[in-house]
This record gives C-alpha cells, sequence and structure tokens, in this order.
C-alpha cells in the first residue's frame, strides 16, 4: 500500500466514523478539524507499524483514525485564544473562527472521549485483552502525564526567563507534545501485530525519536517556510517568545540537529530490521521541507 493508499482510506473512514447527530453542530465541529486536509503521519505510522509486524492492517484502522482524531483534539484546543491563539490551520480558518470557542472547547472535548469509543465499537477482530492495551495507551498518551502535560510546560515557558535547564525543559515539551502520539500510533499498531516486547520497544524508541525530528522541522520551517506552504501564521513562536529548538539552538544547529535524530531513526530501522519504503520516504519529505 502507498501513502495516497493509506490517506484515502484513512479520510474515507474518518468520515464514516463521525456520523452526523442531533445537536448536529458538535458533529459538524468534530468533523471539520478531523477532515481537514491533511498528511495524516500519526494514523498512516499506526497502520504501516502493523503491517511491517506481520499484522492485518484492517485490524488497526479503527484505533489510527481515533489517534487523528485525538490529534485533531489537541490542535482545536492548541488554536483557542486562551492558549496559541491562531486563525488558520491546515490553510483554513481554525475551529473557533467558524464554531465559536464555546463550540470549539466542547468538540475538542467530544473528540477525546468519542475516539475510544470508535476503538471499542469498530475493532471487531481484536481481543478484548488486546483492547484493554490499546486503551490504556490512548489514555496514558492523551492525558495528565502525555500531550497535556507538553502543552501545560509549553505554556509556562512562554517568555520565561527563570527556567533553569532549557535544554531539558525543551526535550520534556516536545517529548509530550509532540512525539507522545506519534508513540502512541507505532506502539499501539504494534500491539494489534502482535509484536514481542523488543519489538515494541524498538518502534517506541523509533517514534520517540521521530517525534522530536519533526518538532524540530516545524521549528525550522517556523522561520523559513510561508503561510502558503504551512497553512498557518508563521513566525508566532519568536514573537511570542516560545520555547523552541530554532529560539535555543539557532537555525543551523537546529538543522544539524534534525539531521542527527533522523540518523538515529534509520540506525533503529536497520537494526531491528524494520522495513518500510514509506516511512523512510516521510524522512526524505521532511528532511527537504526543512531545507537539509
Amino acid at each position: 500500500m502507498q501513502m495516497n493508499d493509506y490517506i484515502e482510506l484513512i479520510d474515507h473512514k474518518l468520515d464514516e466514523f463521525i456520523p452526523i447527530e442531533y445537536p448536529q453542530t458538535i458533529f459538524n465541529s468534530m468533523k471539520y478539524t478531523v477532515t481537514l486536509p491533511g498528511k495524516r503521519l500519526r494514523p498512516i505510522l499506526c497502520l504501516e507499524t502493523c503491517r511491517m509486524l506481520g499484522g492485518e492492517v484492517n485490524d488497526a484502522i479503527p484505533t489510527a483514525c481515533a489517534i487523528e482524531m485525538l490529534h485533531a483534539q489537541t490542535l482545536i484546543h492548541d488554536d483557542l485564544p486562551c492558549m496559541d491563539n491562531d486563525d488558520y490551520r491546515r490553510g483554513k480558518l481554525t475551529n473557533h473562527k467558524i464554531f465559536g470557542e464555546a463550540i470549539a472547547v466542547l468538540a475538542g472535548d467530544a473528540l477525546l472521549t468519542w475516539a475510544p469509543q470508535v476503538i471499542v465499537k469498530h475493532s471487531k477482530n481484536l481481543e478484548p485483552s488486546i483492547l484493554i492495551r490499546i486503551l490504556n495507551e490512548y489514555f496514558k498518551f492523551a492525558g495528565a502525564n502525555g500531550v497535556i502535560a507538553g502543552q501545560v510546560v509549553d505554556i509556562e515557558s512562554e517568555n520565561n526567563q527563570d527556567i533553569e535547564d532549557k535544554e531539558k525543559t525543551l526535550e520534556y515539551l516536545h517529548l509530550h507534545k509532540t512525539s507522545d502520539l506519534f508513540q502512541l500510533a507505532m506502539r499501539s499498531g504494534a500491539i494489534i501485530a502482535g509484536a514481542s516486547d523488543e519489538k515494541i520497544e524498538a518502534v517506541t524508541e523509533f517514534a520517540k525519536t521521530f517525534g522530536l525530528a519533526f518538532q524540530v522541522a516545524d521549528d525550522i520551517l517556523d522561520e523559513i517556510s510561508t503561510f502558503e506552504q504551512m497553512g498557518k501564521t508563521l513566525g508566532k513562536d519568536k514573537l511570542e517568545g516560545k520555547l523552541t529548538y530554532v529560539s535555543l539552538y539557532g537555525l543551523e544547529e537546529a538543522k544539524c540537529k534534525l539531521s542527527c535524530l533522523f540518523e538515529k531513526c534509520h540506525g533503529i530501522m536497520e537494526k531491528q530490521n524494520l522495513k518500510s519504503e514509506i516511512i523512510v520516504d516521510m524522512i526524505k519529505k521532511i528532511k527537504k521541507r526543512a531545507g537539509i
């Protein structure tokens, strides 16, 4: 299966898994952000990990889509005026600009709880023990020790000159705010495939590293890209005094760090004999966009 095949499958299932019910406003709001055109990296990594470890891709589709719903939830809340106050996401108006702040908050809450229901309802071929493991992964990475923790540290580090260890804080921030959802995706795919503990730990280390690299690239693109390329307002990180890889290390050092992280990713794949042209292609495309 090629990248575009995965995207087409995921988009179809996302549309199917969020029907428009009463009250229509909340479902329209949920669906608006979930179905915005995107690269679908997290659900693709879930499906591709399942495939390359010998599992059935169809068994992982509900979980992959649930992870994309969780990702959309983080975007909706991240864009709110009380957080990053962004007007555009993927080239379209953000959720609260269309539906208002109150509905946007509720849409994020709804997606957070709708996604695990999708896993339970549609994962017909998974044993209860596997479902429990997947749900535990979901709630761990979605919660106060996961992406929420990263968002909190992101807020608290903004224009904060009193941070004692900025390097450690930056790594914690992005391990959770960004990397955790990649870990959730790949760990879930491995669990569904029935992978060994060794393979699960290997894909966890890969996902952690890939997630950090993705965030370094995003920080670089915030400096060098355009609205047309990124589909969102750029330069806000610097303006708002956010702690980023570029603000801490500078642009060229950030690019070096990105190269090193992706080299580590390739090393993990080679050592563990993980074969995926799709993942290799993902890395190439991200490096190209970041100018390395």
